[in-house]
């Protein structure tokens, strides 16, 4: 799966094209799969229709939606320690501003520190060096702060390792996902993008098997229908849910997100610790996580292509200029993977691919309401009691599933 395809961002004299739209109020990220092979990110920006027609990012100065002590209530990991354990974020192209926004948002929730400095965040190129870096993207800046802000929420005392490869293809992504897992510390490793099955995902697959190294990895932001590298046999595919408020005694309740992927490969066996029926290869998801704009999470990103003045803002508020300039509310898979990469991090248990969570369910919460598309009613599409296939066994009810 190798195709060379540039990633060239819009500049404020060339307006970005019209976003593709999944739903009136969502934008997407603007690194969606472009070309054939190529693979794209599972971001979506809750936004506003601006006065010409556009919709635009909703960007706030100050923290909205979701935060960490949100993320640590529902899913039951406040107060746990990674002790020093290292989530490593695999995306492409580069956020030049990736340590500087991070480092307002953990500041903004009270969080400690995660610096270059003292040794709890990194950055380096697929080949795990710290120069040169790729070239620059605003849509790809904007996954790979999602990525960073959600390991931070859910997971305060975890490194972070940040690697980017040159470009959103496989080869390149597959190669930082290697490099990832040669490094020492890291446990997990998060992967918010994929793109259409073929015949040649089968030879990717290498890559993602690694020992001891829990890779998890987003399921689509399209609805009922799989993609890759979630429908891998060695990675945990990560579906999404919609997170409200409630009165029951956990204080929160899911329901499937309409926009998780979910379905039967048309190519990957049937790992041995999956036992539905209905799909004789492998099943997407495993387990899920937050991922609906409309119940969203807080994100702080400031990489655009018009830099940071005021008539910047306002060609940004029109969805005339690629990127953010403030705090965003955001959703998607893309939040639900490394969310998950994150409890695995915390739990640091040794995991043999994504086996783990279907031996011990009662770590879990079943999402047992909604569905994500048209599939003749199936658990492949529809949220029932037990495994299905848009949030798998369910989301964390702290580290013990994991």
């Amino acid at each position: 799966m190798s195709l060379t395809v540039s990633s060239t961002p819009a500049s404020a004299a060339e307006p970005a094209a019209s976003p593709s739209l999944s739903a009136s109020s969502t934008l997407d990220f603007g690194c969606a799969a472009h070309g054939a092979h190529q693979l794209g990110c599972f971001g979506k920006l809750h936004a506003r229709r601006a006065s010409n027609g556009r919709l635009a990012p909703l960007t706030t100065p100050g923290p909205v939606g979701l935060g960490p002590a949100d993320l640590q209530s529902a899913y039951r990991t406040g107060g746990l320690s990674a002790s020093g354990r290292t989530v490593a974020i695999v995306d492409a192209q580069d956020d030049p501003n990736a340590e500087a926004d991070l480092a307002v948002y953990r500041n903004a929730y009270g969080l400690p520190a995660c610096t270059t400095a003292n040794g709890c965040f990194h950055k380096v190129n697929q080949n795990g060096q710290a120069a040169p870096l790729p070239a620059a993207d605003p849509g790809w800046a904007e996954e790979i702060s999602l990525d960073l802000d959600m390991v931070s929420a859910t997971c305060p005392s975890c490194h972070i390792l940040l690697v980017e490869a040159d470009s959103p293809n496989t080869d390149p992504l597959m190669t930082a996902v290697d490099t990832a897992a040669g490094t020492p510390g890291v446990v997990a490793i998060s992967n918010s993008y994929g793109g259409a099955e073929d015949s040649t995902i089968l030879a990717a697959d290498t890559h993602l098997s690694h020992s001891n190294v829990a890779i998890t990895a987003s399921s689509g932001d399209s609805g009922y229908g799989v993609s890759w590298p979630a429908s891998s046999q060695y990675v945990t595919a990560v579906g999404g849910t919609s997170l409200t408020r409630a009165t029951n005694a956990r204080g929160w309740t899911e329901s499937t997100w309409s926009g998780a992927g979910s379905g039967c490969s048309a190519f990957e066996p049937k790992p041995g610790w999956q036992h539905d029926t209905g799909c004789a290869n492998r099943t997407v998801a495993d387990v899920s996580a937050v991922a609906d704009p409309a119940t969203g999470l807080g994100v702080y990103d400031t990489y655009n292509t018009c830099g940071t003045s005021f008539f910047c803002d306002f060609l940004i508020s029109l969805g005339l200029v690629a990127g953010a300039d403030g705090w965003v509310t955001v959703g998607g898979t893309s939040a639900s993977s490394p969310i998950i990469a994150s409890v695995y991090a915390l739990a640091g248990n040794a995991v043999t691919y994504g086996s783990y969570p279907y031996t011990h369910t009662a770590g879990l919460f079943d999402v047992t309401t909604g569905n994500n598309g048209s599939c003749g009613g199936s658990y492949l599409c529809t949220a029932g009691p037990g495994y299905d296939g848009p949030t798998g066994l369910g989301t964390p009810n702290g580290t013990t599933g994991f």
